[in-house]
């Protein structure tokens, strides 16, 4: 993903001296993320955490962990958070979702944070279905068409998800101070595909309000406002990027793949879940469809 990236010496996070130009906060409010200038590259950061300085171009990512925080906090924060920002900084597509490689084509699923766009993925891994990503959806334009190119081999879970999906085989990371869920590294018992895939279909999640399961076709307009709200950009005031970026989305949202999904949040509901994307993203192609 021509990176480079290397964690520091530990260092106070003090104050910056400005106001950031963007953030990043949870649904309460909290403050989650910060976004400064810095010379003429970027700080980023995770307050009581680390500062993560990213190069203007995106391609050298320096990590410093607050006094007293263990390294697989940084590293956890750098792979699912600063490493889709950085790539966004060299013009790539990254969005907020989680695919799965179905008889070698990508199935994306994108949602707001607690959406079960992570619970979907193990969902199709315990199973035997590879992952490619769990969060950071990086796609490609090659020879005309949109391709998903795999991402770190690991999920996270929440508790009640490990406990519905994961045996105790499973190969857990190095617990991290920043979130409760745990990381499931791939292994035998979750399968990993490390290859790119055409994207064949993007579901969009709803919040589970229904009785049953839902899945419509939606409209590139509608498409376009969903994959815009689920972009990952570092700097949203830089007008070319912003520009080109736009126009990939745009060209995304015309394909005939965008689908909203539905479905009561109930475990027992998954393996039903599953044969229904299955069938909707392989047994259905739509014209035009890759």
């Amino acid at each position: 993903m021509a990176i480079h990236y290397s964690e520091q010496t530990a260092r106070p996070l003090v104050p910056v001296g400005a106001d950031p130009f963007h953030q990043w906060v949870f649904a309460d409010g909290t403050p989650w993320t910060a976004f400064f200038r810095r010379g003429s590259g970027y700080l980023l950061r995770f307050p009581d955490l680390a500062d993560f300085e990213v190069s203007a171009d995106g391609r050298s990512v320096q990590g410093f962990p607050a006094p007293g925080v263990a390294s697989s906090t940084v590293e956890h924060l750098y792979l699912n958070q600063v490493l889709p920002l950085a790539l966004s900084r060299q013009g790539r597509l990254v969005l907020h979702g989680s695919a799965v490689d179905l008889q070698g084509r990508g199935v994306a699923f994108l949602g707001e944070s607690g959406r079960g766009k992570s619970t979907l993925a193990a969902s199709f891994a315990a199973g035997g279905t590879r992952f490619l990503t769990d969060d950071g959806l990086l796609l490609d334009w090659v020879d005309g068409a949109c391709r998903v190119l795999p991402s770190h081999p690991s999920i996270r879970l929440w508790a009640d998800s490990e406990a519905a999906l994961m045996d105790e085989a499973a190969v857990k990371a190095s617990a991290v101070g920043s979130t409760v869920k745990a990381r499931f590294l791939a292994g035998d018992g979750i399968p990993f595909c490390d290859e790119s895939r055409p994207l064949r279909r993007i579901f969009f999640l709803g919040e589970g309000r229904v009785d049953g399961l839902v899945i419509e076709p939606m409209r590139p307009a509608q498409a376009l406002i969903e994959l815009v709200r689920h972009s990952f950009l570092l700097d949203i005031e830089a007008r070319d990027l912003l520009a080109r970026h736009f126009d990939d989305l745009s060209r995304l949202a015309a394909l005939p793949i965008h689908f909203r999904l539905d479905y009561p949040r109930r475990y027992q509901a998954l393996p039903a879940v599953r044969g229904a994307i299955v069938r909707q993203a392989l047994d259905q192609p739509e014209s035009g469809a890759p």
